[in-house]
């Protein structure tokens, strides 16, 4: 999930993949607490471990018994409630992501008005300003999310959150002198900061096993429908300059509507049962997962927390020990991959590839490429429990790579005049439909899936504030490094860290489908 503001231009999000084995290949390392690594070459020497895709022993799985497992399965299958009590859950939350594509999408036509009527018209460096204090703001939120969400748990954290989601968008719309404006931008930074760490650990943590990855690729759909619609709002901009405040106060109607729907959503029942409050843990699980799962969900949960710590908030030092730091690495390295694969740049200069071919309106360009994300995130949602995660992301960034390298070849041996203007245009649907399917959504799934239940808030603020550093890095030396090395050295760097990414996905990431989230962390700690 996860855009360019810092460019003034919409992205994505906001992620195995031969068949997919009956047991997932685990991460061979235990989430036992250990002393910090002293040094981090010897650490990464270590990550290869983690890279070893051993089969799970049945005996980890608590199953030794096939006739009794074969039984067991059978009558989870029959009790088994599906995705549909969940989903109402996951709905709300992910209007959070609605409101992140929303705000990135809301800025990208009425800039020109916004800086004229407030008196900055043809400053690019304070226009530059107005984009990226988003960036500053959403770091500050993500790395103070894990925190929150240990103490105060999904909910009630997503209500708190709504508040400078609400104020900012309020005040950016009442502007009237560019501090008032930056002021409200930080704020909605903010909260999207917040948000993009919380939605995929709620999600993980109430969605039912077997339909995870799908609940989860709604972080995507959300953001791609918040892009398109702040687009679609965005056109009469271009004719009447007063727009963008209507705009910019439409942008607090998901806040609003995440605070009042999470007043009757569920928590998760993973966090209630490390607060103590078992009944109302049984009471969510059985509500959102079947009757039939309530004392076997309950006994993992117990048994993860009493093994991993059983105090609500974790330290972030923690992070730092074997083998946590190795999940943060891993989550960390996979959102700088995903970053400097351009997507943000590609998404940028995706305008101007349509205007070669006669397509003027930059509105238009922007929708369609909009389209095209919101229906590889559609696909996504279809395959990621089908095929898997890992298949995804390594099919994903192979497919960004093949794209680059595509355009690249269009703008560095010219066929004919016509070829040479549809090829960038394949290229960058095919680039954009690739991220949206893969890299994308299954970065933000499978990190919290790897993350231990004691770190995954401190571990996924750390991910994303990662991310962050690398949107604002990417949007200020992008257009610098086009305009000194040209497109097509730029779009093949591009196509290469996309290989590179493909290869570490292979090397580092493991299998995560089918798998509980408790199942995932004792196959990763033997004192579980």
């Amino acid at each position: 999930m996860w855009l360019a503001p810092a460019i003034q231009q919409p992205s994505a999000q906001v992620p195995a993949i031969l068949t997919v084995s009956p047991n997932p290949k685990p991460l061979a390392f235990s989430f036992s607490k250990t002393k910090p690594c002293a040094n981090f070459s010897s650490r990464l020497r270590k990550l290869k471990v983690s890279a070893t895709k051993k089969q799970l022993p049945e005996s980890q799985t608590g199953c030794q018994d096939e006739g009794k497992l074969s039984t067991q399965e059978t009558g989870d299958e029959k009790s088994d409630l599906g995705w549909l009590p969940a989903f109402p859950h996951v709905l709300v939350a992910s209007m959070s992501n609605f409101a992140f594509g929303y705000h990135i999408g809301v800025m990208n036509g009425p800039i020109v008005s916004i800086a004229r009527e407030l008196g900055f018209e043809g400053n690019s460096i304070l226009e530059g300003l107005v984009v990226s204090i988003f960036i500053a703001g959403a770091f500050v939120g993500s790395i103070s999310t894990g925190s929150l969400v240990d103490k105060l748990g999904c909910r009630r954290t997503f209500q708190i959150d709504s508040i400078p989601l609400i104020l900012g968008a309020i005040l950016s719309a009442n502007a009237h002198s560019l501090d008032e404006l930056l002021w409200g931008r930080f704020l909605v930074g903010l909260g999207i900061g917040v948000n993009t760490v919380l939605v995929p650990i709620y999600i993980s943590e109430v969605a039912p096993t077997n339909y995870r990855g799908a609940l989860g690729s709604l972080c995507q759909i959300g953001t791609c429908l918040g892009i398109i619609t702040s687009l679609s709002l965005g056109i009469p901009s271009e004719t009447d300059p007063h727009w963008w405040r209507t705009i910019l106060y439409i942008a607090s109607i998901p806040g609003v509507f995440v605070a009042l729907g999470m007043q009757f959503a569920v928590d998760s029942p993973r966090w209630l049962c490390k607060a103590g409050r078992l009944d109302d843990a049984k009471t969510v699980v059985r509500k959102l997962w079947g009757a039939s799962k309530v004392e076997k969900a309950i006994e993992d949960f117990q048994s993860v927390s009493k093994s991993d710590g059983s105090d609500l908030d974790s330290g972030w030092t923690e992070i730092l020990e074997e083998p946590h730091s190795r999940v943060s690495f891993i989550g960390a390295a996979l959102f700088v991959l995903q970053q400097f694969s351009g997507i943000n740049g590609v998404l940028y200069f995706s305008s101007l590839t349509f205007q070669d071919v006669g397509v003027r309106s930059s509105a238009f360009a922007s929708l369609f490429v909009g389209l095209t994300n919101f229906a590889g995130a559609l696909c996504s949602l279809y395959l990621i429990d089908r095929q898997g995660r890992l298949k995804l992301l390594i099919g994903s960034y192979i497919g960004m790579a093949i794209s680059m390298f595509l355009v690249v070849y269009a703008v560095d041996f010219p066929l004919d005049e016509q070829l040479s203007k549809n090829l960038p245009i394949l290229g960058t649907v095919m680039y954009i439909f690739s991220f949206a399917i893969g890299a994308g959504p299954v970065t933000g799934i499978i990190i919290p899936e790897l993350s231990s239940t004691r770190t995954r808030g401190k571990i996924m603020g750390f991910s994303f504030s990662t991310h962050w550093v690398c949107n604002f890095v990417v949007g200020l030396f992008f257009l610098d490094l086009v305009e000194k090395f040209g497109v097509a050295p730029v779009y093949a760097g591009f196509g290469a860290v996309s290989l590179l990414a493909a290869a570490f996905a292979s090397y580092f990431v493991v299998e995560t489908k089918g798998r509980s989230l408790e199942e995932i962390e004792r196959s990763l700690n033997p004192r579980a």
